[in-house]
């Protein structure tokens, strides 16, 4: 596998970049150092540039977080969030999943992510016996270090009522200022196998990646993904039809492999069941 130590060489090469945030671009915190360089030397160099994120909120609130962390808005072309293609689909209610949903959702998530739900005429509640269906963005900082086993009780309240969980974002874990930490889909994935029905939305769905190639409009073959985590980013992207890029930063650094060799990636990668054309050490020119 062919590592890369910056973007220079894919700039030449593409004309469409997929960038995931989180382990990519920021730690959850801040943006990773050289970041706001390559990106600006992307766009010069004549790159659209699209996030695709798993994060369980708005478009508008991830562009304002990352403005935050020092990326400018200038910088990219669109932001589209698993939180954004929630919106959309509760929105829009042509889903056989989400169709038959009614407007009262238990909810095990942060107030940060009410985004989701923001001028839909969804009522959110703590407690199964009110809702009609479960809501789940992921845990606070908090209950995410307790893990799967805090949320046993609600998930068994939720199952007791046979209610159909939509899970808004689909990673498992993440890296937050160098800590591992769970997310929405390790509750989805515990709610499936208690038997419980859900719906994922987000990476590594290739229906995800439909409203960032309208946002691109190039052909799949000049439009390169790249992301930090094989179940997500990179299934994700292979299913779609794109070339993809490992990044060895957040999740991979994790897992230290930061400093990997090639025939480690690639067995890594073998063992995932996905075929990345490349790594990279880190999102920097």
């Amino acid at each position: 596998m062919e590592i890369l130590d910056g973007v220079a060489g894919l700039a030449a090469r593409y004309r469409g970049f997929v960038l995931d945030l989180w382990g990519v671009v920021h730690d959850g915190q801040a943006a990773f150092p050289g970041v706001a360089e390559a990106l600006a030397r992307m766009k010069a160099s004549g790159a659209r540039i699209v996030f695709l994120s798993n994060a369980p909120r708005r478009s508008h609130v991830i562009e304002a977080q990352l403005t935050r962390f020092g990326v400018d808005r200038a910088l990219y072309d669109h932001a589209m969030s698993s939180g954004e293609i929630t919106w959309r689909m509760l929105r829009d209610r042509t889903h056989p999943f989400i169709q038959p949903l009614g407007t009262r959702a238990m909810f095990i998530g942060t107030a940060r992510d009410h985004s989701v739900v923001e001028d839909l005429g969804i009522t959110l509640t703590d407690r199964a016996e009110e809702a009609d269906w479960l809501l789940n963005t992921g845990p606070d900082p908090e209950g995410a270090r307790a893990g799967v086993t805090a949320f046993e009780p609600a998930l068994q309240a939720a199952l007791a009522r046979d209610l159909p969980m939509i899970c808004v974002n689909p990673d498992r874990e993440v890296v937050v200022g160098g800590r591992r930490i769970i997310c929405a889909g390790a509750l989805s994935e515990r709610y499936a196998a208690l038997g419980g029905r859900t719906l994922e939305i987000g990476k590594p769905d290739p229906d995800a990646y439909e409203p960032v190639l309208q946002l691109l409009d190039l052909p799949r073959d000049q439009v390169v993904a790249i992301g930090d985590s094989p179940h997500t980013d990179l299934a994700g992207a292979q299913a779609a039809g794109l070339d993809a890029v490992w990044a060895l930063g957040g999740l991979a650094a994790e897992e230290g492999l930061a400093d990997a060799d090639s025939a480690t990636l690639v067995a890594r990668a073998t063992a995932e069941g996905v075929s990345p054309i490349a790594a990279l050490r880190a999102l920097r020119w």
